[in-house]
């Protein structure tokens, strides 16, 4: 791998305008294949989980699924109200996007009008769909300024979500790019080479965007691919590129004009080119890990974190070589005429982290208890995890559907959410399946959990029957869940479960329920196979059994502590105020997997670039010893600089309104602000400190090199 990375860049740096122009004109191809051929985006069918999931299939199978449905609000007025709703039917009827309207709805205080708008098309293809009926509204309050009318329901507060998560990112590159610029200005103290880490990132997101759009023909996106490309994107990209860019300069400055920028850069290709193409697969393995989840948002996910982190690597093994030697080649040539020569460079870290090294080194055991006590004391919040999926309640109320969805909520209690029983049978048995379907209403109709209205809908081949019933509470209260354990563990059992026939029960309670059991269900098996990931990937790199047993448990540690902190954080209403958010008392259901996989390969490429400075180091006859703090207080300044560019990533994502996005974003910036500060300073070093030569066990290589360096010593002693 070495070899391929030195002739890569040996190739790029000996023809640096080609390599330049190849990279861009590579992103072009990868940008504009992308938006020629078009993305897939996931269909409803792809969302399909657990026993909602069968539910669904079994409906949609009878024509019977759910369907895109907006409600048109009328208060206010008195009679001015029920005119209102009739033109607003009117109206709604002429749209083509429209398969039917109900008759005016009025709540049972009398003090709002509801008309029912139902749309063509899967529930997906609602939001979509939704903007002629918003324009219809607005067209009815303009003709009845009497009344307050409005519109809400599941397209509309979809487009809602859609639009704020867009003018969130939009911020977030606002905040992320400048602090990044400066961060980098300050590292290399030129603003053109401060510039290519940034260029670099933000054309490999663009390739990658055009590469995903391709692969979502295989695996589909469920709309959150081009964020998580906004995020890896700029994290690992800016990052490779800073190890590449730091060593670069190190051969230089350390050479003393001795060496030309092409055969620095072949130095730096050869010792962190490998780290990067290490980490980059590292990330991208076990990003793979989520396509185990079975689930539609995750494999978008994987497959966005495996395209950028690629197209990463290939920008640092490519471009970035041919820039360097060009910038090499000018900063030599000033050089020459100023008559100077490259400064040396700085080894051992900054100030802080010289203090931070010095206990490590004079009191390894010590330092490492202290600091696994303080991870797992941020970890300790974990005891009260509580996982749920981010249902429609937890949108924000920036959002004007969703302000107009509370009102609705309040008139007409009912419509807060619902449970479908789905039976499957043959046609010649519908009515003995219909009639304990009534049985089970009327047994429904008495639980006060439940608003004790109900519809029974067959199919036109009377094979499909769905009896839905009213839920007059949110899907995440205590009141929904329990109204589901009723139905699924008493009233089906007891009537249509006696049949013999294909039953299931689906609904927004339901889905809200099943979701983060299958993802429960699965963390384990994820989880696995990620430590067998980190555990492989390190034994390859570093043919350490002992450093990939090392890897597994501070990653372990640092996810642990990361969870602690969102869980103290998020599951209480202490920093709603600091954060802006509503508290939900819980996690998203999505937020562990995504930050487990996303840290354990993001950490590789701080694992990987410190222990290869450590490896090279005693390859080289340094003890064991030494080369632990040579090597962490040599990468400190660039694992600093590096996590600092990430955390800012991750921090611009916590000022997003979508509650699951910033939790993701906060996790992260937590996660690797730990694993950058105390894992790879602290509690990596104090153990290689402690484990001495043991370290490198089983492999030889190390020990042969200090016994052949500690050779003459004897000899020369004798």
């Amino acid at each position: 791998m070495t070899n391929l990375t030195v002739r890569m860049a040996r190739w790029s740096a000996g023809h640096p305008w080609r390599g330049i122009a190849a990279w861009f004109l590579f992103v072009v191809l990868c940008l504009g294949a992308g938006i020629a051929v078009g993305g897939h985006a996931a269909t409803t069918e792809d969302f399909r989980i657990g026993e909602a999931g069968r539910a669904e299939a079994m409906a949609a199978e009878g024509g019977l699924q759910q369907k895109p449905v907006e409600h048109v609000l009328i208060t206010g007025g008195g009679a001015a109200a029920g005119a209102a709703a009739q033109d607003a039917a009117a109206r709604m009827k002429r749209l083509p996007e429209v398969e039917s309207v109900s008759a005016p709805v009025r709540s049972k205080d009398g003090t709002a009008l509801r008309v029912d708008v139902t749309l063509k098309g899967s529930e997906l293809q609602g939001t979509d769909h939704v903007e002629p009926l918003m324009a219809q509204t607005a067209a009815v309050q303009a003709a009845h300024p009497d009344v307050k009318v409005e519109e809400t329901g599941s397209p509309s507060i979809s487009k809602g979500v859609d639009e704020l998560r867009d003018d969130d990112l939009a911020r977030t590159e606002v905040i992320a790019l400048p602090i990044t610029l400066l961060t980098l200005l300050v590292v290399f103290g030129s603003f053109a080479v401060a510039v290519v880490p940034v260029v670099l990132a933000l054309t490999s997101i663009a390739a990658a965007i055009g590469l995903s759009m391709l692969a979502s023909h295989v695996f589909p996106d469920a709309g959150i691919g081009a964020s998580v490309i906004l995020l890896i994107g700029m994290a690992v990209g800016v990052d490779y590129t800073l190890f590449y860019l730091k060593r670069e300069r190190e051969e230089r400055a350390r050479s003393g004009g001795r060496l030309n920028a092409r055969a620095t850069v072949e130095i730096a290709a050869a010792t962190s080119g490998r780290s990067v193409v290490m980490s980059g697969l590292a990330v991208a393995v076990s990003s793979a890990t989520l396509y185990l989840a079975d689930d539609v948002i995750f494999s978008s996910i994987a497959t966005a974190a495996i395209v950028v982190t690629l197209v990463a690597v290939v920008s640092s093994l490519t471009v970035l070589p041919a820039v360097l030697a060009k910038l090499g080649g000018w900063a030599e040539r000033r050089a020459a005429r100023r008559g100077r020569t490259p400064k040396a460079p700085r080894t051992g870290g900054g100030r802080i982290t010289k203090a931070m090294l010095r206990p490590t080194g004079k009191h390894p055991a010590a330092t490492l208890a202290v600091s696994v006590v303080a991870m797992l004391a941020l970890a300790a919040p974990l005891l009260n995890f509580n996982l749920t999926d981010m249902g429609r309640d937890s949108h924000p109320r920036q959002i004007p559907a969703m302000q107009v969805y509370d009102r609705l909520n309040a008139a007409f209690p009912e419509l807060k959410s619902m449970h479908q029983v789905v039976v499957k049978a043959d046609a010649d048995r519908a009515d003995e399946v219909q009639a304990a379907l009534r049985d089970l209403a009327q047994r429904a109709q008495g639980d006060p959990l439940l608003a004790g209205t109900s519809e029974l809908r067959t199919s036109a081949d009377r094979r499909i029957s769905l009896l839905e019933l009213a839920v007059p509470h949110h899907v995440s209260t205590d009141e929904a869940q329990r109204s589901l354990d009723h139905v699924r563990g008493e009233y089906v059992p007891a009537t249509v479960g006696k049949l013999g026939v294909e039953t299931a029960v689906t609904g927004d309670v339901a889905r809200y329920a099943d979701y983060p059991d299958h993802q429960k269900s699965k963390l384990p098996f994820i989880i696995g196979a990620l430590l067998l990931v980190t555990f492989g990937m390190t034994v390859w790199a570093f043919r350490s059994v002992v450093l990939g047993l090392i890897g597994v448990v501070l990653n372990m540690l640092s996810a642990g502590a990361a969870l602690g902190v969102l869980t103290l954080v998020f599951q209480g209403t202490w920093a709603e105020g600091l954060l802006d958010f509503t508290s939900t008392g819980s996690i998203g259901s999505r937020v562990p997997l995504f930050l487990f996989v996303i840290l354990f390969g993001l950490s590789m490429d701080y694992q990987v670039f410190v222990i290869s400075r450590i490896r090279e180091a005693a390859l080289g006859g340094v003890p064991t010893r030494q080369a632990v703090l040579d090597g962490v207080g040599g990468s400190a300044s660039v694992v600093t600089s590096a996590a600092f560019v990430m955390v800012t990533v991750f921090t611009s994502f916590v000022f997003v309104h979508v509650i699951e996005l910033k939790q993701m974003g906060f996790a992260l910036a937590v996660a690797v602000l730990l694993d950058a500060a105390v894992i790879r300073i602290m509690i990596l070093p104090a153990l290689m400190l402690l484990l001495g030569d043991r370290c490198w066990w089983p492999s030889r290589s190390i020990r042969r090199t200090t016994d052949d360096a500690a050779g003459p010593v004897l000899q020369n002693v004798g």
